[in-house]
């Protein structure tokens, strides 16, 4: 038998509104109320599905952090602080209270850390899988557009490339997972669990980017999405694409792993571009250079030859 389970009213009065933040009004509205700002505003929305973007039998607070980061990644891109976000959540027959609970908070702990409050939402049942839609509010003196690369720009990258689509690859393959060292498994598995926001790179981008986007479908397809955008082509060496040493190892025992780091998806870090003169931190890496175009991008092996990807990013159509 079924143990009993918080009605709609006591979900949103038990668990969400000991979270929320001042703009939320406790929850006890239709809307928030968000004070006006000399900044523009910035607004995102992502929908994570079980299945298809995490595992349904990932703990919950985690999946609950995810679905928090991918939005707070697309705001970091835009150059964007974060100042509060709205839930919807549809949840399927089996969910309990106490999955709910740990689900809250997680989100939470993450809201509290990158100083995003929960601001409002929606609770829904489902008979399909468990589904998560955020729209995340941030604010900028300054958007970084995905349109404004300009021929003579260089590419560049945030953090490491390619972990969280390793981590998957493992995650199908007991055998390879298997092989790897369990530093190198842990590390990989805890990218694709909880990508890392580059909330620290907002004044950079905001200063430096002639455009931007966060790397959520994989480094070759969103860079093809910024040129198309940009009307640019691009070329990157495959080298100088900075690999975690988790991810070298990988590669090492399956080399046809390479392609998957560059061509999969939820890395979440940032791919902008920038003109001449921008000199970058140590979290960022120069892979390329934007051409004149337009053209699709093109990627270049130590040996100066063209690499062709069987294709370029996760698509979900």
């Amino acid at each position: 038998m079924m143990p009993s389970r918080y009605t709609e009213d006591e979900l949103i009065a038990r668990v969400f509104a000991p979270i929320a933040g001042p703009a939320a009004l406790g929850l006890k509205d239709d809307a928030a109320l968000i004070e006006p700002s000399p900044e523009a505003t910035v607004a995102t929305v992502d929908m994570l599905v079980a299945g298809v973007h995490f595992f349904a039998d990932d703990p919950p607070g985690a999946i609950a952090r995810k679905a928090l980061r991918v939005n707070l990644s697309d705001l970091a891109a835009k150059g964007a602080a974060p100042i509060g976000f709205l839930l919807s959540l549809a949840l399927p027959a089996d969910w309990t209270n106490d999955w709910l609970k740990a689900f809250a908070a997680g989100l939470a702990e993450d809201a509290a850390t990158f100083a995003a409050p929960l601001i409002g939402g929606d609770t829904t049942a489902t008979p399909g899988p468990l589904t998560i839609s955020i729209t995340a509010l941030g604010r900028t003196s300054r958007f970084a557009p995905r349109t404004g690369a300009r021929a003579g720009d260089a590419i560049y990258v945030s953090g490491t490339i390619g972990d969280a689509a390793l981590a998957l690859a493992l995650r199908r393959d007991a055998k390879l997972a298997a092989r790897l060292s369990p530093l190198a498994r842990a590390h990989l598995l805890d990218r694709y669990l909880l990508p890392r926001p580059r909330l620290d790179l907002v004044s950079l981008l905001r200063h430096h980017a002639s455009a931007a986007m966060d790397v959520s479908d994989g480094l070759a397809g969103d860079l093809a999405k910024l040129c198309a955008a940009s009307g640019v082509g691009a070329v990157v060496e495959a080298p100088t694409v900075p690999l975690s040493d988790a991810a070298r190892e990988a590669i090492a025992l399956a080399p046809s792993l390479f392609e998957t780091a560059l061509t999969g998806g939820d890395d979440y870090e940032i791919l902008f571009t920038a003109g001449p003169g921008f000199a970058p931190p140590d979290a960022v890496t120069r892979i390329g250079e934007i051409l004149a175009g337009p053209a699709a991008p093109q990627f270049r092996s130590a040996a100066k030859k063209p690499l062709i990807f069987k294709k370029l990013s996760f698509s979900h159509f």
